[in-house]
């Protein structure tokens, strides 16, 4: 094991702790991204299409030879058509490729969206985003602004004990992430139809905070966009790596890591 340094709320070093076995397992990226899909699918909604759409008309099909109004010999494609209406008469409907035709394979709720994936890929997929958060090149590769320190950021369990939202900020520009938080305050107009529906914006993922038992820091953190407080129990692979990209800035509790050395 390998010795790191406890920081407290103000930014200073107080202590030294060893760092959990694993922080020095290797990231498997691909197992990653299948527990981020295998979550993400299992939130996905059903959906479907009601089931008489498209066939609330009159439109019958007439081109057999022989009947009232055939098409037949008329040189025009024999499909369901409108009898009788007017303006409407003969317009073809009903079919899928018609005018306010039905679906031909219409959404159904029987289709299964969600992914599978087996408890012990999930669980290393778990450990690898873990060892992911105190790798300083795959953070920098997400995005964030690393401060010169190492990592993982070991805060003390004064960190759990944070019941105000400035004093989070606080403790950010303490501990040397004064840029970090200026780049999660960044937001951008989305490209696209989703400006109309809602999410007009699009906002930076931020750091996550592991905690082993919250105590006011999760409400004081969730008025900073981007930021996440978590408790180590409910650690998933959504949370370690947003987007399925392991290396998310962390900022760990010593019980938090304390608990984690007791799992192994």
């Amino acid at each position: 094991m390998t010795m790191t340094n406890v920081y407290g709320t103000d930014g200073k070093v107080k202590n030294q702790i060893k760092l959990p076995d694993v922080f020095s397992k290797d990231v498997r990226k691909d197992l990653v991204l299948r527990a981020y899909l295998a979550m993400m699918s299992s939130s996905r909604r059903k959906h479907s299409r009601d089931p008489m759409a498209g066939k609330r008309t009159s439109a019958h099909y007439h081109g057999r030879r022989s009947v009232f109004q055939s098409m037949a010999n008329k040189e025009m494609a024999r499909g369901p058509r409108i009898t009788g209406q007017g303006y409407l008469n003969l317009r073809l409907r009903f079919a899928p490729h018609a005018v306010k035709g039905r679906l031909a394979h219409p959404p159904t709720e029987q289709k299964i969206f969600e992914e599978k994936i087996n408890k012990k890929e999930r669980r290393l997929a778990i450990i690898s985003g873990i060892a992911a958060t105190g790798n300083k090149n795959l953070v920098s590769e997400r995005g964030h602004r690393v401060p010169n320190i190492d990592l993982p950021i070991i805060i003390d369990d004064a960190l759990q004990k944070i019941n105000r939202t400035n004093d989070v900020e606080k403790l950010f520009i303490s501990l040397g992430l004064s840029e970090e938080v200026e780049r999660i305050g960044e937001k951008t107009v989305r490209a696209g139809r989703g400006k109309s529906r809602g999410r007009k914006y699009r906002t930076k993922t931020g750091p996550l905070i592991i905690i082993s038992k919250n105590e006011g820091v999760a409400e004081a953190a969730k008025n900073i966009v981007g930021v996440d407080v978590v408790e180590l129990a409910n650690v998933n692979a959504k949370l370690l790596a947003p987007g399925g990209t392991p290396g998310r800035l962390t900022l760990w509790a010593e019980s938090a890591i304390k608990k984690l050395s007791e799992r192994e």
